[in-house]
């Protein structure tokens, strides 16, 4: 009987724990004080219109002229302060005909909806297994959280998708970026990808890192 009266305060314990993390409704991103690990300072309540909880930056797409031929706006606790303190990001995604969300990683999961288009949408599994498939208008699709994924904009005319991530800094690394930009030794990355020389000089010139000689 002891014993489970020890397990029931410790569950109310946790659960008022819990609880106190949520002690406001709201904590809109005051972006003029320093941004510190819980996330940005509030802005006064008593300050706060119908406005501060709404983003247009949406509306229009973003520069698609890139490498990949794709565009990705991003609302975060900067470019919509209202999300601070909520775990929580969204972007507009953009791909022109061809165009491609290289494969990448994050540290949290990941939610798509195709608006506009047809693309290729997936990701790899630890088992080394690919889950693929054709996503059309309307068509919702699940990255789980740190595994690899990609979209790709299979139709004839651009594409357009919305996604959220729960996570205000989801973590974003997108592999050829990843080793491309970095100052690694053009020989090392070969030997650790089996890329040959030529194609991770390329990379590095694309992204910006150094071919430097392993001393």
């Amino acid at each position: 009987m002891k014993f489970l009266l020890i397990v029931l305060l410790f569950t109310l314990l946790i659960t008022f724990s819990i609880a106190e993390f949520n002690v406001v409704d709201y904590c809109v991103s005051n972006l003029k004080l320093p941004k510190t690990p819980a996330g940005y300072p509030c802005v006064n309540p008593d300050k706060l219109t119908s406005d501060d909880f709404i983003f247009t930056g949406f509306h229009n797409p973003g520069n698609f002229d890139t490498i990949f031929k794709f565009a990705a706006i991003l609302a975060n606790e900067e470019t919509f302060p209202a999300l601070n303190g909520l775990g929580l990001t969204m972007a507009r995604l953009d791909l022109a005909v061809g165009g491609v969300v290289p494969i990448h990683t994050h540290r949290v999961s990941e939610i798509i909806i195709v608006i506009e288009g047809t693309i290729i949408a997936g990701f790899i599994g630890t088992n080394n297994t690919a889950y693929y498939k054709i996503l059309n208008k309307y068509d919702v699709m699940i990255f789980p959280h740190t595994l690899l994924h990609f979209q790709v904009n299979v139709g004839d005319t651009p594409a357009l998708a919305f996604v959220s991530l729960n996570s205000a800094n989801p973590g974003f690394q997108t592999v050829s970026v990843a080793l491309g930009a970095n100052d690694l030794p053009t020989e090392i990355i070969s030997k650790i990808t089996l890329l040959d020389e030529q194609q991770v000089r390329r990379l590095k010139s694309i992204f910006g890192g150094t071919n430097q000689l392993i001393m």
